[in-house]
């Protein structure tokens, strides 16, 4: 059974394309791709990631037991910080991506990707031996990411002066009525972009409320809904990686140039020693970006070739840049300079046609004012 959002009539009220994302009817776009994109880029956008997962660690152990499961190191979270890391297996394949947020001295908030929340919940249950207490509290609470160069303006209309201040992967945990009088809300400033955002994690019931006030105070900044079609343009550009795209039990960190989330001078953890190894022997593969010289799109799955036709690799993701104004990619290929190297021509396999692109340093889009 398809689930949905708190905000799934809201949706459907302002017409939007609803889709099947990892088991939730979820909005695509509401109008114009491009439209919803630039406004991110340009002033601001509002988008509902209520499907994504929360998992809390509490207790005396959850410090202990968070540190053993991830490739970063946690142990350096003051309370109110946050990081990216990801959670791999004994091979050094990948679990999933997620963030790690500090919520108080022995709590912490583990948000995963929506298709992966049972079997993360389920990974972290059989690899629990300090007994740390974990609360899957995906189904009671949403999420909603405010993204763009407006957003802290629009943000400072219901929170105050403060949220200026709020540095980057920093969180602000609100006591109990504070904020918009909800009994529960932290405010986060990361993002999927590569620009300035927020995220907003409340009471599932508190969903609706929240997304009336940011639209309202948003009116001035000319704030648009977003949907995931936009989302994904958006984090294509600043060479973001996607779970099932360019992370996989089957794709390991290095071959997706994550390794600087993996602390090999930290204690053991899961995925360790296949970690050192593979960091040791070189990956075999090297996640590259490609700007399309040939005008056509690239699009997941479409083989990268030489000019010999000769496969190399594939294109992970691929859209049309709104930014760019053409076809950009992030492709696995084979880890050889003849493949990797900034500039180094490449085919990109659409159909019959081959047409050309060329390596290029990523991310494609850089904000400098993050």
């Amino acid at each position: 059974m398809i689930r949905t959002t708190p905000l799934h009539k809201t949706h459907l009220a302002l017409g939007a394309k609803m889709i099947d994302f990892a088991g939730y009817e979820m909005p695509v776009q509401y109008n114009s791709i491009v439209q919803e994109h630039l406004a991110v880029r340009n002033t601001a956008g509002l988008f509902d990631v209520s499907h994504m997962g929360e998992i809390f660690v509490m207790g005396p152990h959850a410090a202990s037991f968070v540190q053993q499961l991830v490739t970063n190191d946690v142990s350096r979270l003051d309370v109110g910080q946050a990081l990216y890391t990801l959670m791999c297996n004994e091979s050094g394949g990948v679990i999933d991506d997620l963030l790690v947020y500090r919520v108080d001295t022995a709590a912490f908030m583990l948000v995963v990707n929506a298709s992966n929340i049972n079997k993360d919940y389920q990974w972290m249950m059989q690899h629990n031996p300090m007994n740390a207490d974990l609360q899957n509290v995906s189904e009671h609470m949403g999420l909603l990411a405010l993204q763009g160069p407006s957003s802290l303006n629009i943000a400072a209309k219901l929170i105050g002066e403060q949220i200026y201040k709020l540095p980057s992967f920093r969180l602000i945990k609100f006591p109990p009525n504070e904020f918009l009088g909800f009994k529960k809300a932290i405010v986060s400033r990361t993002g999927y972009t590569g620009g300035i955002g927020l995220e907003f994690y409340v009471e599932s019931e508190n969903t609706s409320t929240l997304w009336d006030a940011l639209i309202s105070a948003g009116r001035e900044f000319d704030l648009q809904p977003a949907g995931l079609g936009a989302r994904d343009t958006l984090r294509i550009e600043a060479g973001f990686c996607l779970y099932g795209n360019e992370l996989s039990e089957k794709i390991n960190p290095y071959e997706s140039q994550l390794g600087w989330v993996i602390k090999l001078n930290k204690d053991d953890f899961v995925g360790k020693s296949a970690l050192q190894r593979i960091r040791s022997e070189g990956p075999k593969r090297k996640l590259i970006g490609l700007v399309m010289k040939d005008r056509g799109i690239p699009r997941a799955g479409y083989p990268i070739v030489l000019s010999s036709e000769r496969p190399v690799g594939h294109v992970t993701s691929g859209s049309q840049s709104p930014i760019l104004g053409c076809g950009i990619a992030l492709a696995l290929v084979h880890n050889h300079p003849d493949y990797t190297s900034i500039g180094q021509e490449l085919g990109v396999q659409i159909r019959s046609r081959i047409l050309s692109s060329n390596v290029v340093k990523l991310p494609f889009y850089r904000n400098h004012n993050r």
